[in-house]
C-alpha cells in the first residue's frame, strides 16, 4: 500500500471563510472536503490562534499547506518554520494584497504558490523566482447535481450577478487615485455594463437568498447568465456552466481568458466589450434554438470534467510530489 502524504493544513481558527457559513463557500469545500475525500493524502487541520508554533509539525508531516500567504485568515506568527525542513505550499493572495504578501515569502519559508489565475498574472504580482501552478478550484460537483432542465429556464432575461464596481463620479475619481490598476471598477468593467440593459437580471452577492451554497440554485433559474472578469477570470467561469446555463464569458486578450481552454460557440459563448449586446441579442431573438442548449450542455460537461474540487486536489498532489 502507498504511503500517505501527510498535510498540516494552518488557518486562523476565526478564518471566515473556512466555517462553512460564508456567503461564498468555494474555499470551504475545497480545503475541508476535497482535500480529506483524496485516499492520497492525510490532511490534519491546525486552526490557531493568533500565533502557531511550527516546531511541532516536525518529523510529523510531509508538507505544511498554508491557507494564505499573508494575516487575513491567518495566524500573525508562525514561530519556528525555518527549522522544521518541510516543504510549503500556499494559495496566493488577492492581487490587492500581493505588494504586503510578498514579504511572507521568506517569513513563512514558502516554496509553492497556487491559484487559479494564469500564470502570466501571477507573476505581474510576484517575483519571477516564486514558483506557481495554475490550478482550477472552488467548483464542488455535489451541488450541481440535479440541475433544472434548460428549456423550462428564463430565456427573456439574462442573469448576471456578483460585484461591480461603483460608476458614480467621485468613486471613480478616488479609485483612480489610490487604486488605479487593481480597482473594482476596472475589474468588473463589463459586468457593470451589462447592468445598464434592460434585459439584463442583476443579483447582487450578499442581498438575496442564494448566497452560501444556494447559488446554484440562483443560475438554475436562467439559461443564460454572464461571466465578466476584466482583468483575470473568477471562478464564475466554471460555477456558471456547471449549473448548465449558456455562459456569455469575457475572454480577452487582456484577461487573458483563453488559458481555461473554452471554445466559443462550443461551450460558451465569447463576450468583450464592444460585442457583449449583438451576441446578447442572437440568443435572446432565438432564444428556442436548440443550438443554445447544446452549448449549454457542453460547457456543463467541459468544467465538471476539468474545473471541479477533486481534480484540483489531484493537481495540488503533484505539487506535493514534486516537493518531498
Amino acid at each position: 500500500m502507498t504511503k500517505k502524504i501527510r498535510v498540516a493544513f494552518i488557518y486562523h481558527k476565526l478564518n471566515i471563510f473556512l466555517t462553512g457559513k460564508h456567503f461564498d463557500n468555494t474555499y470551504y469545500h475545497f480545503y475541508m472536503n476535497a482535500l480529506k475525500r483524496n485516499e492520497q493524502i492525510e490532511m490534519s487541520y491546525f486552526p490557531t490562534n493568533n500565533e502557531f508554533d511550527a516546531e511541532i509539525l516536525k518529523n510529523n508531516f510531509d508538507i505544511i499547506l498554508l491557507w494564505g500567504n499573508q494575516p487575513f485568515g491567518m495566524p500573525e506568527n508562525i514561530k519556528n518554520i525555518e527549522k522544521v525542513d518541510i516543504p510549503v505550499i500556499v494559495n496566493a493572495t488577492d492581487v490587492k494584497d500581493a505588494k504586503d504578501a510578498i514579504k511572507y515569502h521568506k517569513k513563512w519559508k514558502i516554496d509553492y504558490y497556487f491559484d487559479f489565475y494564469p500564470k502570466e498574472y501571477f507573476y505581474e504580482l510576484y517575483p519571477q523566482n516564486f514558483k506557481y501552478e495554475t490550478i482550477f478550484f472552488g467548483l464542488e460537483s455535489s451541488l450541481y447535481q440535479n440541475i433544472s432542465p434548460f428549456k423550462s429556464r428564463i430565456k427573456n432575461k439574462i442573469l448576471n450577478s456578483g460585484a461591480i464596481g461603483n460608476t458614480k463620479i467621485i468613486s471613480r475619481i478616488i479609485n483612480n487615485i489610490l487604486d488605479p490598476k487593481w480597482n473594482a471598477l476596472k475589474g468588473y468593467y463589463l459586468r457593470t455594463k451589462c447592468n445598464e440593459l434592460p434585459y439584463v437580471d442583476y443579483t447582487t452577492t450578499l442581498k438575496n437568498e442564494f448566497v452560501n451554497d444556494k447559488y446554484p440554485l440562483l443560475l438554475q433559474k436562467y439559461a443564460s447568465a454572464i461571466a465578466a472578469t476584466s482583468d483575470t477570470p473568477s471562478i464564475k467561469y466554471w460555477e456558471i456552466p456547471a449549473a448548465g446555463c449558456l455562459t456569455f464569458m469575457e475572454i480577452t486578450k487582456e484577461n487573458r481568458g483563453n488559458y481555461l481552454g473554452f471554445i466559443d460557440n462550443e461551450n460558451a459563448i465569447f463576450i468583450n466589450k464592444k460585442n457583449y449586446k449583438e451576441k446578447f441579442k442572437e440568443f435572446l431573438n432565438d432564444s428556442e434554438n436548440p443550438k443554445w442548449e447544446k452549448i449549454a450542455e457542453q460547457g456543463r460537461k467541459f468544467v465538471l470534467e476539468n474545473f471541479t474540487n477533486d481534480k484540483a486536489v489531484e493537481s495540488l498532489i503533484k505539487i506535493m510530489k514534486k516537493l518531498i
